[in-house]
């Protein structure tokens, strides 16, 4: 596999980052799934909260006489049958989260980002850092590669330059390649990183091609 390598202005430069051929593995799509099943789940918040008749405040008296009114008997006005009453098997705060081992995540993770290397939808920037914040020079930069869609950006450092650069462009999105994962990767069309954040990441997933 090769990668070309781009500068600033959208324009090629140096040689092709040469990588290891790695085959997908098409049992992989299982692994996949789960991956993202289990990002999404860990950003539920799960607060939604109703509150039973113990905890609906009043109703401590009984309303009325047990016997002799010829109404049905009544222990309480916060009884889930009453208007104001609490509810029954009502939604109480849980943890949906849940997490996969580090090796099943790992893999999940390469096979996306090699899928990506392959169509063609990861650009490597030599460069990537802007000397102000200045939203146009990205979006010349999006130009200048004729990028369409979401476009992730993979920092290898925390640029507050660079951020501020890439926070106002519609379906612009940025984080660093270390907190990478495979439902960020299948989110996005393409995927722009700097030279030194790509090394770490190939090296990270053993991609890079050592002979």
């Amino acid at each position: 596999m090769k990668v070309k390598v781009y500068n600033m202005q959208g324009e090629r430069v140096g040689e092709e980052i040469e990588l290891e051929d790695y085959p997908l593995n098409k049992s992989h799509l299982a692994l996949i799934h789960q991956e993202v099943i289990s990002y999404l789940s860990n950003q539920r918040l799960g607060t939604a909260s109703t509150k039973t008749r113990a905890e609906v405040s009043g109703g401590g008296k009984k309303p009325w006489r047990q016997k002799g009114t010829g109404r049905a008997r009544a222990g309480s006005i916060r009884s889930p049958i009453w208007k104001g009453g609490g509810v029954t098997f009502g939604p109480k705060p849980r943890d949906y989260s849940f997490s996969l081992p580090k090796k099943m995540k790992k893999i999940a993770r390469k096979d996306i980002l090699v899928s990506k290397i392959k169509d063609g939808n990861l650009l490597v920037v030599e460069q990537l850092r802007v000397e102000k914040p200045k939203t146009k020079e990205i979006t010349r930069l999006l130009k200048n590669l004729k990028i369409k869609g979401k476009v992730l950006f993979l920092l290898d450092h925390s640029d507050e330059n660079l951020k501020r650069s890439l926070r106002n462009i519609k379906d612009v999105r940025f984080l660093l390649w270390k907190d990478l994962n495979t439902y960020q990767l299948i989110n996005s069309d393409n995927i722009i990183v700097g030279k030194k954040g790509f090394d770490s990441l190939c090296k990270n997933m053993k991609l890079l091609n050592t002979r």
